[in-house]
C-alpha cells in the first residue's frame, strides 16, 4: 500500500512540474509561449475538480444551435498564483448536466498562470475562448518588452462537445476579461486593460477585418489613486457615441467617444453605485439595456444580492431590480441573451470555499414584470451548477 502511495505521489509530481515561480533572467519570456490545450482533462488528478483550492471567474456564451459554454479558472492552491489555469466545459442538455473538455495550462506548475478568460460567439457563429496569461506575481512588469497578454482559440464547430481548436493566438498586450462588442458598422472591439502599470489603462482594442488582426485604437484614463482592475466594458449608445464603464475602487467610472473610440472623455463617478467588482451591461434584442450589479442602482452593498435591472432609455434610468442570488460571496457576472430572449448568467460564488460556478436564466420581461415574487422563484429554480470545485 505504501509503495502505491509513493508512486501516486511521483506521478502528480511529474504532471504537476515544479512550485517554484522563480525563472532566470533569459527565461522571463516564458508567458510568450503557446500554452498547452489538454483535452479529457477529468484523466489527470491535477485537473479534477476535486483537487481544486481555487474556482471562479467564469464567462458564459451559447451557439446558435444551443449548445452552451462556460469558462472559469483554477487552481491547486487556494490563490490567484502560478498553479491557475483555464476550464473549458459544455453543455448540451440547457445546463442540466456539464462536461469539462478542455483546459488551457501554459506551464503545469508555474511559473506562468492562465486566468481572467472569456468565452464568446461571434457573428459569424465561430466561438472564442479569450484568457490572460503572464508569469505570476509579474502580471503587471515588462519583461522582454511586453507585459501579460490577452491569447485566444477558435472554433467553428461550437455545436460539437469536441471540437477542433485552432492553435493559441496572442492578440494584445494586457489583460481582458470582459465581453467583446460589435458595433453597428461591424467593426469588433476587445476592453483590455492594462491596470496598474499604466496610464490610460482602459484600452479598446479593434479588429476591423473580423477578429484577423487586432489593434489598440484609444484608451481612457484612470486617475491613479483609484485605479484597480480595469475590468471595462463598452456599448454602443442609440446616438452611436460608445459608453465605457470601469471598474475603480471608488465604484465605477464612465467615460464616453464620440469618435468610435479613438478619443474618451475625462472618466467620472457614475451615478449608479456599486463595489470594487464586475458587473455586467450588454444591449438587449430589444435595444434596451440589461445591467447585472450587486444591490439596488443607488446602494452600494458588498458582493452580495447580484441583481439584474432593465433601461428603456439608453441607461438614463433603470428598473427595479430582479434578485438572482443574495448570498455573500456572489460575484462575476457574464452572460448572453439568446435569439428567443432567454437571458443566460453565470457567477461564482465561495471561490476558495464553496466553489461554485452557477448558471441561471430570465428573460426581460421576467425584470419588468410586476409579479415580482413569481420572477425570483423563476430564477432560483433555474439555478444550475456549472462546477462544483473542492469536493
Amino acid at each position: 500500500m505504501k509503495k502505491i502511495l509513493f508512486i501516486s505521489a511521483v506521478i502528480y509530481l511529474i504532471i504537476s512540474g515544479p512550485t517554484n515561480t522563480l525563472i532566470s533572467q533569459e527565461n522571463q519570456n516564458l508567458f510568450l509561449n503557446s500554452p498547452k490545450l489538454i483535452k479529457d482533462p477529468g484523466l489527470y488528478y491535477k485537473y479534477s475538480p476535486d483537487s481544486r483550492r481555487f474556482t471562479g471567474i467564469s464567462s458564459l456564451a451559447v451557439t446558435k444551435g444551443g449548445h452552451i459554454w462556460a469558462v472559469w479558472y483554477a487552481g491547486t492552491t487556494p490563490g490567484e498564483d502560478h498553479n491557475n489555469y483555464v476550464v473549458v466545459a459544455n453543455s448540451n442538455d440547457n445546463g442540466n448536466s456539464w462536461n469539462e473538455v478542455l483546459v488551457i495550462d501554459p506551464d503545469s506548475g508555474g511559473p506562468v498562470r492562465t486566468f481572467d478568460p472569456e468565452v464568446w460567439v461571434d457573428p459569424n457563429g465561430k466561438l472564442w475562448v479569450f484568457w490572460a496569461q503572464g508569469i505570476s506575481q509579474k502580471i503587471q512588469v515588462e519583461m522582454e518588452g511586453h507585459i501579460a497578454g490577452v491569447w485566444a482559440i477558435t472554433t467553428n464547430d461550437g455545436d460539437n462537445p469536441m471540437p477542433e481548436w485552432s492553435s493559441p493566438r496572442r492578440l494584445a498586450e494586457g489583460v481582458m476579461m470582459c465581453k467583446p462588442t460589435v458595433l453597428s458598422d461591424g467593426e469588433w472591439i476587445l476592453p483590455v486593460s492594462t491596470w496598474f502599470l499604466t496610464d490610460n489603462s482602459a484600452k479598446l482594442v479593434s479588429s476591423t477585418d473580423q477578429g484577423k488582426t487586432w489593434k489598440v485604437k484609444g484608451e481612457c484614463h484612470i486617475p491613479e489613486d483609484i485605479r484597480t482592475f480595469d475590468e471595462h466594458m463598452i456599448i454602443e449608445k442609440d446616438d452611436h457615441s460608445l459608453w465605457m464603464w470601469i471598474r475603480t475602487k471608488a465604484g465605477i467610472g464612465e467615460s464616453f467617444s464620440t469618435d468610435v473610440g479613438k478619443t474618451w472623455s475625462d472618466m467620472k463617478n457614475s451615478e449608479v453605485e456599486h463595489p470594487s467588482a464586475r458587473f455586467f451591461i450588454r444591449k438587449l434584442n430589444s435595444g434596451n439595456l440589461l445591467l447585472v450589479k450587486h444591490g439596488p442602482i443607488s446602494v452600494r452593498t458588498g458582493r452580495s444580492h447580484l441583481m439584474a435591472f432593465i433601461s428603456k432609455d439608453d441607461g438614463e434610468n433603470w428598473s427595479n431590480g430582479l434578485l438572482l442570488d443574495e448570498r455573500p460571496s456572489v460575484s462575476y457576472p457574464d452572460g448572453q441573451q439568446t435569439p428567443d430572449g432567454t437571458i443566460y448568467i453565470t457567477y461564482d460564488y465561495n471561490r476558495t470555499g464553496e466553489q461554485k460556478v452557477y448558471m441561471t436564466s430570465f428573460t426581460e420581461e421576467d425584470i419588468l414584470s410586476p409579479d415580482y415574487d413569481k420572477s425570483i422563484l423563476k430564477v432560483f429554480n433555474n439555478r444550475k451548477v456549472i462546477s462544483d470545485g473542492g469536493k
